[in-house]
């Protein structure tokens, strides 16, 4: 028996929820977001994403109100600012069991400079910063040669997510 492309027989939050980011480049897409980017070019020279994926992804993003749109660039709205911690430590799952040199990126306090821990707690204050007052730095595993596009040279420098980036 094949298996469905949805999980629409699911009685499960879960499920509904995969329904919207379950797809393969929507969390990719949406850690870029997170991380500063905000135009469609931007987001498939950083990503390598086939225009037509990219394009569908986008629009269905923007469709569930995850994302919003105003002239040609894309922003994370308050429902999927919610969607910050799962993608941060998700992240922080594949550092931990996948990256022998550590995470790529680090996420420190703006206020306190200190780093955030993976409960996204600052280890100098003990608050939990709103996603704004994150600053996301080169981490260990960043491998600066990996990719060599503008977007990718504009996010290896220090800035506060959702900042938008220029490369």
């Amino acid at each position: 028996m094949a298996l469905g492309k949805d999980y629409s027989g699911q009685n499960c939050s879960l499920a509904r929820a995969l329904e919207i980011v379950g797809e393969r480049w929507t969390l990719l897409i949406l850690r870029d977001v997170f991380f500063g980017v905000r135009r469609f070019s931007d987001f498939q020279i950083h990503l390598d994403v086939p225009r037509a994926v990219l394009s569908a992804r986008l629009a269905a993003l923007v469709r569930d109100g995850v994302l919003s749109k105003e002239g040609q660039e894309y922003a994370v709205t308050p429902m999927g600012r919610g969607l910050w911690p799962v993608i941060h430590l998700l992240s922080r799952w594949g550092a931990d069991n996948f990256s022998d040199a550590g995470p790529c990126r680090l996420f420190f306090h703006a206020a306190c400079a200190a780093r955030i821990d993976s409960e996204g707690a600052c280890t100098a204050c003990g608050a939990h910063p709103a996603v704004e007052d994150w600053e996301i730095r080169p981490g260990p595993g960043m491998d600066a040669e990996w990719r060599d596009d503008p977007i990718t040279r504009a996010l290896s420098e220090p800035h506060r997510l959702l900042d938008p980036v220029r490369p």
